[in-house]
């Protein structure tokens, strides 16, 4: 029965070329250079991440993942019945298995991501896992608004779950924008389920993104293999080295692939000289305190709940909702 089930179908509202090449030559157009980070989630770097999560250096997930195994069931219940779940940054899904496992009686399952291979593939296996419940993949950009689909059963409410710490990699004011924009989609009675990194040593924070494996270095620079492979641009790749520090007093690690000497690259008709040493920046990724998060959300419209953490203190899982 499950083998003849149909081919999820995913609603495309994300156009890639055009928009992935407009944002490179403004990135590297900008003083400093960057390269944005939702970028890095092609199907290589989709994989790459994968192996990250799986590495002794990379805490985040790991934690995470205790957090959901202890909690999940408490989560749910505080969700509620009936809901339109909607993840942004749905990846392989590994932590929403937990979370489909206890919702009670959920209208659908909307996966957003900007990686349409990575995210079909991973719909399709949520919606055979799961017969009962409508999974209806949307490939976007969650960092701007964009339209829910219709499910068959009409929801009681929406609730976003954004798992993995992925809000850090904004800075504050695009941060709130997007908490802004999921207080919108939610409306009354909706919520959010977050995952935040939380403070801790430098020592801990720079190994978990220069592990020893080189492996988040190959994600970083698989950027560059994009503009290269995608955009057929003039890039020596061998030519950059992965660079991951934390700035104690911004609360953030940078991210940031690195010449190694002074040279040109081309993207279409585009040039851009870079010096010896020159950074292009490609992500933050900001660590919070509960109360700092909940100051910031409540900005929004977003009012904190309830949260957990792991055994260690080191990552919380924030359930913030929206009231009246």
């Amino acid at each position: 029965m499950l083998e003849s089930r149909p081919e999820t179908k995913l609603l495309d509202l994300e156009p890639a070329t055009q928009t992935f090449h407009d944002d490179v030559i403004a990135g590297l157009g900008g003083a400093p250079k960057t390269l944005p980070c939702k970028y890095f989630y092609d199907q290589r770097g989709s994989r790459l991440f994968d192996q990250i999560c799986q590495l002794d250096e990379y805490y985040l997930t790991r934690t995470e993942l205790e957090i959901m195994r202890t909690y999940a069931a408490e989560m749910c219940a505080g969700i509620g019945s009936g809901v339109m779940l909607v993840e942004y940054g749905s990846g392989s899904s590994t932590k929403t298995r937990l979370i489909l496992d206890h919702l009670e009686a959920p209208a659908a399952y909307v996966p957003v991501d900007i990686s349409r291979s990575h995210l079909h593939r991973s719909a399709d296996a949520l919606s055979r896992l799961y017969p009962d419940v409508e999974v209806l993949p949307v490939c976007a950009d969650f960092t701007t608004p964009f339209h829910l689909p219709q499910p068959r059963i009409r929801p009681t409410h929406h609730a976003v779950y954004f798992p993995g710490s992925t809000i850090g990699n904004f800075q504050p004011e695009a941060a709130r924008r997007i908490l802004a924009n999921i207080a919108t989609l939610c409306g009354r009675g909706g919520g959010l389920l977050v995952g935040i990194d939380l403070q801790k040593d430098h020592r801990t924070l720079e190994a978990a993104y220069n592990d020893a494996a080189g492996v988040t270095a190959a994600f970083n620079l698989n950027l560059l293999e994009r503009i290269k492979l995608e955009l057929q641009g003039d890039v020596d790749i061998e030519q950059f080295s992965h660079r991951a520090v934390y700035d104690a007093e911004r609360g953030r690690v940078e991210i940031s692939v690195v010449s190694q000497c002074e040279q040109v690259m081309t993207v279409g008709d585009r040039s851009f000289k870079l010096e010896s040493g020159e950074a292009i920046r490609t992500e933050f990724s900001h660590k919070y305190t509960i109360d700092g998060f909940a100051e910031m959300a409540s900005g929004v419209g977003l009012t904190l709940r309830r949260h957990w953490t792991d055994t260690a203190g080191m990552f919380a899982v924030l359930h913030l909702v929206i009231v009246d």
